[in-house]
């Protein structure tokens, strides 16, 4: 199999812009997830290999995992917070070129991405979800839409046995031998299921409120899993929790299962592990 190619949208000038996107007098409100406003369908087996575009290195990730091999990704992966990102001119002339537009509808910039799709590209909106369960199937899901389902299947089948160990050697690190309590962002809540932890409450996105602080903290969690990409610094500075920094965005890899390696990482050294 050819090795994935992730591409940064080029620039073009605005006159060059003009020409390739379409006009456009809405937002798509009817689209759903998984439909687009052109009704393209992925390549038979053998074909042409999808043209992919994903807003982040997250959505790229999934698409990667699920068999596409050209893939770019608008929002770099040095933005911590992409939801933040402004899409320029050439980042909306890439999306116009492609087969696949990968977007989650959270991105305020969703709208952006979807006028610019053109008649050709199939507007594909993405359930951001690290909790493996969810993953694999979203990620069977678009191996279907692409026409790759048997790498999507031999992704899933990966994820499976690697989940499988670091859920294996969390629980040999587990202080005492027990599940620990956690408190979890929850877009972070993935983490504590890796772990087998307890998760005891969560928080988020929208910072702590002095009544969550107080409710939180009277559960004696040992850790705070935060996210990384929304963290509004120490989350319960008083309960003598250790806080663990999870990244759910995967590199410019675009490696998901490196996404879950990382994770463990951080989890086990705070547990005392190596």
């Amino acid at each position: 199999m050819a090795r994935t190619r992730v591409r940064t949208a080029r620039i073009v000038s605005l006159l060059a812009l003009s020409a390739v996107l379409p006009l456009a007098t809405g937002c798509g409100g009817d689209s759903s997830p998984g439909t687009g406003s052109s009704g393209a369908t992925a390549p038979e087996a053998g074909g042409d290999k999808p043209v992919v575009v994903a807003t982040t290195t997250w959505e790229g990730a999934f698409a990667k995992a699920a068999g596409a091999e050209d893939v770019t990704v608008i929002v770099p992966q040095s933005v911590h917070h992409a939801p933040d990102y402004d899409p320029k001119p050439s980042d909306l002339a890439a999306v116009a070129k492609a087969d696949f537009v990968l977007y989650a509808p959270f991105e305020p910039y969703a709208a952006k991405i979807k006028e610019a799709a053109g008649s050709k590209a199939k507007l594909v909106e993405v359930a951001l979800d690290n909790d493996p369960a969810k993953a694999g199937a979203e990620v069977a899901r678009l191996g279907d839409l692409f026409g790759t389902k048997d790498a999507a299947s031999r992704w899933k089948a990966g994820l499976d046995t690697e989940v499988a160990k670091l859920n294996g050697e969390l629980r040999s690190a587990w202080p005492g031998g027990r599940s620990p309590a956690v408190v979890s962002q929850v877009f972070t809540a993935w983490a504590a299921g890796l772990a087998g932890a307890t998760t005891v409450g969560t928080y988020g996105p929208e910072p702590v409120t002095p009544a969550q602080l107080a409710t939180l903290s009277a559960k004696k969690p040992a850790y705070v899993l935060d996210n990384a990409h929304m963290s509004t610094g120490t989350v319960l500075p008083d309960a003598g929790a250790k806080q663990v920094k999870i990244v759910n965005y995967p590199g410019e890899d675009l490696d998901l299962l490196a996404v879950y390696r990382n994770a463990a990482a951080e989890l086990k050294k705070a547990m005392g592990g190596s």
